[in-house]
């Protein structure tokens, strides 16, 4: 019989004791706690990983440490860069403790610098080793985790104050077998679109360039323009390789962890582990017309009756399962603003589209006060469609939304209208309305998955959104981001109802309700699968399963 060495025996029965006094901790061990980790402990997590463990700073501080001692504009504002910086997000508030006491932030070009919301420390995660040895320290030390692939993350959920953060970035492996496609959790979706063309597949993804579909779009369900006719990401999901709180390794389908692929599969970005890979159901590559139009309106009225007339005109489309995008910018100054559509059309020629597009685009040149000030029809792979080089970001913006149903547009679309002449009289500069609901995504309504079952019966999930400069006071800000719940919502729910779901990835951090809204009839199922993999918490973020016993920043239960 072999005995293990007296160290072994000893280290085994300190982690042991450690993580039972971190299941009964009331907080999390921060930087001060008598439990917190020393520097010997840190330096031994960095041996373990080679030296992948990192110190985190706000975006703006590492700029400073830059040739030159700044970002130059486009550094600032691509994602591709922000997405190798540990602790830069996208949209820089995310960066920010603007509720912290008292408050740490970190501007651009400003002259002090805190922490803000940023971890302290990163894995910049190589291996499964490396993530299993970052769960299980933090495990083990009672931390706040935080889980990273690109900071494309609209509820800061890849950040946390006093945490150690897991990176994923660098999980870049991608694959095509048959109909399969197998992602890193590190993997953007133009290399998705990239590979997906020399594979001759098209995989459901999100236009955006550095959204990474094995990360925490799939896990909040992941629309696409091609949603309409391949239905959500979510939906064509079929395995998981994910590292979950015990630190264990677990490879999740339909067979194996049937609760947990559920769980998956729309149930919330961050809250079960972290994801090493994803596959998905990928599809023979195929043409499409993609298409862009912009119009002028000279008031909120005229805009208003733009939107009505888009309402009418939405179900034209459906026959070709065409998914788009729509926004109102308005102009604070004059109250003018820019109608923005882009459409996606799969199997369609350029002057195919354009004949589809012009009963609405006629219409709404008739309209007084409209005016057109481009279009542009590009026909070709969808591939190269959906592509983009990189993200625009760098700025601060919050968001509100709501999936409104079908039965709405069908029957009362000039309520649209009126809703959108309310949310910009009552302040909202930019209202987006995505119209990737509908058609497969109604039929896969019998699919065993977490996804918000709003999704099944909507037409469209609006948001609005709320934007401010550096320069703004904190009051100031304190006001745009409760905008959404104390001015739009109540307009918005004319049209939603007073019961509507919400994509959980392009929403309200602040919901009050988060459960219902993000989760509605799964909250209760997911809760349970929650204890069974996470029964310490671990993975906890804001507006996540489980989130309600805990603060805002995640550290103390409540």
């Amino acid at each position: 019989m072999k005995f293990l060495p007296c160290s072994l025996v000893l280290l085994f029965a300190l982690l042991v004791h450690s993580q039972e006094a971190a299941s009964k901790a009331t907080c999390r061990n921060i930087p001060g706690s008598p439990e917190y980790p020393s520097a010997a402990e840190w330096d031994a997590l960095n041996a373990t990983l080679s030296g992948r463990l990192v110190t985190v700073v706000p975006s703006a501080k590492f700029c400073t440490t830059l040739p030159g001692g700044a970002c130059t504009d486009d550094q600032w504002g691509s994602a591709l860069f922000r997405s190798t910086i540990p602790g830069a997000m996208d949209q820089v508030n995310w960066e920010q403790g603007y509720d912290l006491s008292p408050p740490s932030l970190c501007l651009r070009n400003g002259t002090t610098c805190g922490q803000g919301d940023v971890p302290i420390y990163a894995v910049e995660a190589e291996t499964v080793a490396d993530i299993q040895a970052a769960v299980r320290f933090s495990s083990a030390h009672n931390l706040r985790v935080a889980v990273k692939s690109s900071g494309h993350d609209l509820l800061g959920r890849s950040t946390a104050p006093s945490s150690l953060l897991i990176h994923t970035h660098k999980f870049q492996n991608i694959s095509f077998v048959g109909s399969t496609m197998t992602v890193g959790s590190g993997v953007y979706a133009k290399t998705v679109y990239e590979q997906g063309k020399t594979n001759g597949k098209i995989a459901v993804g999100a236009v955006a360039a550095t959204v990474c579909l094995g990360g925490g779009w799939v896990q909040g369900a992941g629309h696409s323009a091609l949603s309409p006719a391949l239905g959500l990401g979510a939906d064509n999901a079929l395995e998981f390789e994910i590292v979950v709180a015990s630190g264990e390794l677990l490879k999740v389908n339909q067979n194996s962890h049937p609760d947990l692929f559920y769980a998956l599969r729309g149930g919330g970005a961050g809250s079960w582990g972290v994801i090493v890979s994803a596959t998905f159901h990928v599809y023979p590559t195929f043409n499409a017309t993609s298409g862009s139009i912009f119009l002028a309106t000279e008031n909120n009225t005229v805009s208003a009756s733009l939107a009505t007339l888009h309402a009418q005109h939405v179900f034209d489309w459906d026959s070709v399962n065409a998914g788009h995008y729509m926004s109102v910018t308005r102009n604070t100054s004059t109250n003018a603003s820019i109608f923005f559509l882009n459409i996606y059309m799969p199997n369609m020629t350029a002057s195919q589209s354009m004949a589809l597009l012009a009963p609405f685009l006629n219409a709404s040149l008739a309209l007084p006060g409209v005016s057109l000030l481009s279009q542009d029809f590009t026909y070709g792979d969808i591939n190269d469609a959906l592509f983009a080089d990189d993200d625009s970001v760098g700025f601060n913006i919050v968001y509100g939304s709501r999936l409104i149903p079908t039965a709405t547009y069908r029957d009362s679309p000039s309520m649209v209208g009126e809703v959108f002449e309310k949310l910009l009289e009552s302040g909202a500069t930019e209202i987006l309305g995505l119209m990737v609901a509908g058609g497969k995504v109604a039929e896969n309504a019998n699919i065993s998955s977490a996804v918000h079952p709003a999704w099944r019966t909507a037409k469209m999930h609006l948001l609005t959104a709320g934007t401010w400069d550096d320069s703004a006071s904190l009051a100031e800000i304190d006001q745009i981001r409760h905008l959404f719940q104390k001015v739009q919502l109540p307009i918005i729910e004319e049209i939603a109802g007073p019961n509507a779901g919400a994509y959980s990835n392009e929403a309200d951090v602040l919901e009050p309700n988060f459960q219902t809204t993000f989760f509605g009839p799964n909250y209760g199922k997911l809760s349970a699968i929650k204890s069974k993999y996470d029964p310490n918490d671990l993975f906890i973020v804001g507006a996540g399963v489980g989130s309600e016993r805990w603060d805002e920043w995640g550290l103390c239960r409540v």
